[in-house]
């Protein structure tokens, strides 16, 4: 979560720079789920992501130079400068790709799925997504193909409460619970509090033993919060689609602070080793933007590879 975190408000610190020329989708305040949900997750289980894929990226094992490089649009990013933040993928640890398309992730996790199924890899497919995406139509239609197919599917819904500026008020009935409106269709579902890292662990393990020994897929609700604004590196409370008090209750939920909290109180490390490994973090995070720096531009020649009709 701190490695997440200080790489994500070190981009936030250095995008106006204007080096990074593609927009950027942050996750402070969502670090747990992509933590714990990733401790769960094999080397051979694939992932597929969202717009706001910086901590499933780094969770799933990603390379953090490669991922800093892609942003700088530098042909040693993990996309070779062709994708930016949103569009992130690393094969060696089967990240298989993010996408800025709201539910356009969803059919190609269920396919990863399916292919596990027939050529039994024995993999699972963690599909990642906001709640915005369950107003979608592929979602269902997901949903239910992997239901009906009885597919190693995780589907991880990050429910935010918010798409883009956009609340769940007009957006949702009142009172829905996203989980219990995907139960009813005949998969089973979880719900747990997105900020606290050692529920969602516990959660996620509890969907990935049920996968393997019903092989049916699983649905899990995270409730949580994003700090920053929709796209970019600013704080948007301002504006007005949200209000400072609602965003100070969320920050008092920081994911970090909490499970800090929970190991020094249980004597499990101290906070001196925690301060130690911010230290060395940071220091990973300067290196690695450092790389991204010296990293070369693709060329003109390169304008019109990997492009398919």
């Amino acid at each position: 979560m701190i490695l997440i975190r200080e790489v994500e408000e070190s981009i936030a610190l250095k995008y106006s720079e204007n080096k990074m020329r593609c927009p950027t989708h942050l996750c402070i305040g969502q670090e747990a789920i992509s933590s714990g949900v990733s401790l769960n997750l094999r080397p051979i289980d694939t992932v597929v992501s969202t717009h706001r894929s910086h901590g499933h990226y780094l969770g799933k094992g990603g390379n953090l130079g490669k991922m800093i490089a892609e942003i700088y649009g530098k042909t040693d990013g993990c996309s070779k400068g062709y994708g930016g933040s949103m569009h992130l993928i690393d094969l060696d640890v089967n990240f298989m790709g993010s996408t800025a398309i709201v539910g356009n992730s969803m059919p190609v996790g269920v396919g990863l799925a399916l292919s596990s199924k027939l050529e039994n890899y024995k993999s699972i497919s963690c599909i990642y997504f906001g709640e915005g995406c369950t107003e979608e139509g592929i979602f269902s239609e997901s949903i239910n193909f992997a239901i009906v197919s009885n597919l190693p599917a995780l589907f991880v819904c990050e429910n935010n409460f918010y798409s883009v500026y956009s609340d769940l008020k007009p957006r949702q009935p009142k009172n829905r619970k996203i989980h219990k409106m995907v139960s009813a269709m005949g998969i089973k579902t979880f719900y747990a509090d997105g900020n606290k890292v050692l529920d969602v662990y516990k959660t996620t393990n509890k969907a990935i033993k049920y996968i393997k020994k019903y092989k049916k897929p699983v649905f899990l609700e995270f409730a949580t919060y994003r700090w920053r604004e929709h796209c970019g590196p600013n704080y948007d409370n301002s504006i007005g689609y949200r209000t400072e008090k609602e965003f100070a209750k969320w920050k008092n939920k920081d994911p970090i602070n909490e499970f800090k909290n929970y190991l020094v109180k249980n004597k499990i490390i101290n906070a001196n080793l925690i301060d130690k490994f911010y230290l060395s973090t940071n220091r990973k995070v300067a290196r690695a933007f450092k790389f991204a720096e010296k990293s070369n531009f693709p060329s003109e020649k390169d304008l019109f590879k990997n492009i398919y009709a």
